[in-house]
């Protein structure tokens, strides 16, 4: 059973067609699509023992645009799972049941995790409850410490095993699986009677490396094994959804993979070549690396914005050759179709992938999205010539007379007089006014 590269439902031609269908809006990824025949593809997560989000307790669909790559030089979009994100599908073909084996493999952003439960990919209960031990056997990706975990801080591979996130044999810790944050990252598991492994490597270089390899845990309920074949993506067997994370590609087997069979399975993905999708330097083109330079003389016209190192406040700083390599990556931005409106453009932190710029109360912050089409707006910015005829202004999507704007050094969306402080006519054009730079990182 394959789940390959994910594709929004009406997108026959890859990401080249999810560009067009959707220019000039906003969309979200409703089918992720099994490339085996078998017809088992993910749809909307519904209401388990856990509610989602979305209406009647759902849960969220992903935006389509918010995971762009490159893979064997065509464009793609993975499926980036904000908490409260989830794909299930409770009716499969094909996928092991009981104590059958079976093997997986999923490629994720090493980079784009949280604590929360469970950023999961696998097997799972087709209740959508927890049915007991045994009753799931999935890939975990995260750094959550409740259940199990690894060497150093995270995040690890680990198997979702129900009641427990398994970085060995029993849960607690265990020092042979270690932390992992590739940018693109291979995370495999395989489970068969009384037998495990997770397995896991850089899906843009070398051979899978075995973090564990041994018989099933030794609590109750985990041999033999009770799987019930339904598949989830981005939430744990009981819909538990807080967690986040991004899937580019995953297959399921029936039967045990050898680790030859895994090793060539990774020689295949690394020469596939995963890249990020990045395509230029110092351009508004989606996937470029920028800078941006403030206009306004004579005070900042050698100042860049950038995210804080202590917090996550953006503001504007004297920037330059001299400035350290840390503060030179704060003051470089990765442009992103807009979230909200792909006519307009987003901006992802170059050196903390996963978070925009966004306004919040009228003030700039950089944070993870959180799923929400309010995040989208809130980090959409439409670009328009500059206001001082210098450059470029980058309108507020949902606040269409608010520019963004720094202001005693602190940014904001701000329009041409108003009640805030931020809004004060003085300087005002050449506030918004921003020169689009070669990135400093």
């Amino acid at each position: 059973m394959v789940m390959a590269s994910c594709r929004t439902s009406d997108d026959s031609a890859g990401g080249q067609g999810s560009d067009s269908f959707c220019a000039g809006t906003s969309c979200v990824i409703t089918v992720t699509y099994d490339q085996s025949g078998k017809g088992n593809h993910l749809t909307q997560a519904l209401r388990g023992h856990w509610p989602g989000p979305a209406e009647g307790g759902n849960d969220n669909l992903a935006n389509a645009f918010e995971a762009p790559v490159t893979v064997a030089g065509h464009k793609a979009y993975g499926v980036y799972a904000a908490p409260g994100t989830g794909y299930r599908n409770n009716h499969t073909n094909g996928v092991a049941t009981g104590d059958q084996p079976e093997g997986m493999y999923a490629i994720f952003d090493g980079t784009h995790f949280n604590g929360g439960c469970c950023f999961d990919y696998g097997n799972a209960e087709t209740t959508g409850n927890d049915d007991g031990n045994g009753t799931m056997e999935a890939l975990y990706f995260g750094n959550s410490k409740g259940w199990g975990y690894g060497s150093g801080n995270g995040p690890w591979v680990m198997a979702d095993l129900e009641n427990g996130l398994f970085s060995g044999v029993n849960r607690g810790f265990n020092a042979n699986d270690p932390s992992v944050n590739n940018r693109f990252l291979t995370a495999m598991l395989k489970g068969g009677p009384n037998q495990w492994a997770i397995r896991g490597g850089d899906a843009q270089a070398g051979s899978p490396s075995t973090f564990f390899n041994g018989i099933r845990p030794t609590a109750g309920g985990y041999n033999p094994m009770k799987k019930q074949d339904a598949i989830i993506l981005g939430t744990g067997g009981d819909n538990s959804n807080a967690s986040a994370g991004t899937f580019y590609e995953g297959v399921m087997t029936q039967g045990y993979p050898s680790d030859a069979t895994e090793n060539a399975v990774q020689a295949n993905i690394t020469a596939a070549g995963y890249d990020s999708g990045s395509t230029g330097t110092g351009t508004l083109t989606p996937g470029s690396r920028i800078s941006l330079r403030a206009t306004t003389a004579p005070c900042c016209t050698s100042h860049y914005l950038r995210h804080d190192s202590a917090d996550n406040k953006v503001v504007i700083s004297d920037t330059s050759s001299s400035s350290s390599a840390a503060d030179k990556a704060d003051a470089t931005w990765i442009v992103r179709a807009g979230l909200a409106d792909t006519s307009c453009l987003s901006f992802e932190s170059a050196n903390s992938p996963g978070r925009f710029l966004h306004h919040s109360n009228y003030q700039l912050y950089l944070d993870a999205d959180t799923g929400g089409s309010s995040f989208a707006k809130d980090a959409t910015f439409c670009p328009t010539k500059g206001n001082s005829g210098a450059g470029t202004s980058f309108r507020s999507v949902n606040f269409p007379t608010n520019y963004l704007r720094h202001y005693n050094y602190t940014a904001y969306i701000a329009s041409n007089g108003g009640a805030n402080a931020w809004d004060s006519s003085t300087s005002w054009a050449a506030d918004t006014s921003w020169l689009v730079a070669q990135p400093w990182g």
